[in-house]
């Protein structure tokens, strides 16, 4: 088992990361859902989105936006997130991606991990949901809904989904490394990175890459 190990402590300057939760639970609400992305920028592969109800919010794992963690921060993470939550995941892939565009297939995986999740506690009586989404993506969904800029480091559920979404779509990219080694996904999964392009101009695109995207 990996050691659980947590980043040097970090003082927040903003509010903490329950503030939004606390709010609306104040509200009446008694289901708060987060929801976070991960993959927007690359050239290749899925968008993964990811929607969390915390059922605990306390951790022993540092919980914190996915791209301020290391590799085995996020993987020690994941697994407490999963045993403290209710959790959806949406994936939507690089076809789709092109024949959308980038912010449709992120608004359709978001409104898919919340669909998923929403299918675990349909059996619930008394549900006032209320989600909390990471940036400005509007979401076309009959439940009430606040876009956070920056969510993921403002907002403990968002964070949480932000975590899932990155750790789900990192494991991703690590199968696609197996099955196009000569791209080696596995160390940029698929991100604009100096080596990643001149991987692209030596072997061109592979079918995972997002054509939309110029990378050809």
């Amino acid at each position: 088992m990996l050691p659980k190990l947590r980043p040097k402590s970090r003082k927040r300057k903003n509010k903490p990361l329950l503030y939004y939760e606390k709010r609306l639970k104040r509200r009446g609400y008694n289901i708060i859902i987060g929801v976070d992305e991960a993959g927007r920028g690359p050239l290749a592969g899925p968008v993964v989105a990811a929607a969390v109800a915390l059922k605990r919010t306390n951790f022993k794992n540092y919980i914190d936006d996915s791209k301020k963690l290391s590799s085995i921060h996020r993987e020690n993470a994941f697994q407490e997130i999963i045993r403290k939550s209710v959790f959806g995941i949406g994936i939507v892939n690089e076809k789709i991606i092109d024949r959308l565009n980038i912010l449709v297939a992120t608004r359709i995986a978001m409104e898919q991990a919340i669909e998923r999740l929403l299918d675990k506690i349909r059996h619930q009586k008394k549900q006032r949901i209320h989600i909390i989404v990471d940036g400005g993506v509007k979401l076309d969904i009959n439940l009430p809904f606040k876009n956070i800029i920056k969510g993921d480091a403002k907002s403990k559920s968002i964070a949480c989904a932000s975590i899932l979404a990155k750790v789900t779509r990192d494991r991703i990219m690590s199968l696609y490394d197996r099955v196009y080694p000569q791209y080696r996904f596995l160390q940029h999964k698929g991100y604009p990175t100096k080596a990643h392009r001149a991987l692209l101009k030596r072997f061109g695109p592979s079918i995972i890459h997002r054509r939309s995207f110029h990378c050809v």
